[in-house]
C-alpha cells in the first residue's frame, strides 16, 4: 500500500509513544517550534526576533492497524485534538496534575477503531506518515481528555 496521495484507512490505535513529549511549544505569530523553556519567548524567525506568545501543539506518535499491516502515523495538533478532545496546552496542564495521564490515554485509546486519512510528509527528512483527518467510528467514543477526567473524579468546570 503506497500512499502517494492522500488515502483513507480504517484502522484501530494498537499503541501511542507516550514517553516523547506529545506536544511542543510553537510561536502564535509564525507557527515555528520554539525551545520548551518558559523564558525562551522571542522566536528567532519572526522580524526583529519579536517576542510572540506561544501555545502547544499536538504532536503524537500513534501505531495503527489496518486489515494488511501495522503502520506508524505522526498525528499533529488537528487530528490529535480528535483523540484526546482538548487543546495540547489543557492536556499538559491536566498532566502537570496527573503524571500518568500520558501512558493511560494511551491505554485508553488502544483498541478504538478510526477512519484515517493519511499523506505522506511534505517534509522530506520525516519518516513517518501524516494523520490529516481522523473520525471515530465506534458511536460511543469519548475523546482521552473525558475518561481521564472521570478517572481521576475531576469534575466537570461550570459555567
Amino acid at each position: 500500500m503506497e500512499y502517494e496521495k492522500a488515502t483513507t484507512v480504517i484502522c484501530t490505535v494498537i499503541g501511542m509513544d507516550y514517553a516523547s513529549s506529545l506536544s511542543y511549544r510553537a510561536c502564535s505569530l509564525c507557527e515555528r517550534t520554539l525551545p520548551d523553556t518558559l523564558n525562551d519567548t522571542l522566536c528567532k524567525f519572526c522580524p526583529n526576533n519579536a517576542a510572540s506568545s506561544s501555545s502547544r501543539l499536538f504532536r503524537i506518535l500513534v501505531s495503527i492497524a489496518t486489515d494488511t499491516k501495522v503502520l506508524n502515523v505522526m498525528c499533529f495538533d488537528r487530528a490529535a485534538r480528535v483523540l484526546f478532545g482538548c487543546s495540547a496546552d489543557d492536556f499538559f496542564h491536566f498532566s502537570k496534575l496527573h503524571p500518568f495521564a500520558a501512558s493511560n490515554a494511551a491505554k485508553i485509546l488502544e483498541g478504538e477503531m478510526f477512519r484515517m486519512t493519511l499523506s505522506r510528509p511534505k517534509n522530506g527528512n520525516a519518516q513517518h506518515l501524516r494523520a490529516v483527518s481522523i473520525v471515530p467510528l465506534r458511536s460511543g467514543f469519548k475523546p482521552a481528555i473525558e475518561s481521564l477526567k472521570e478517572f481521576y473524579g475531576v469534575k466537570p468546570a461550570t459555567s
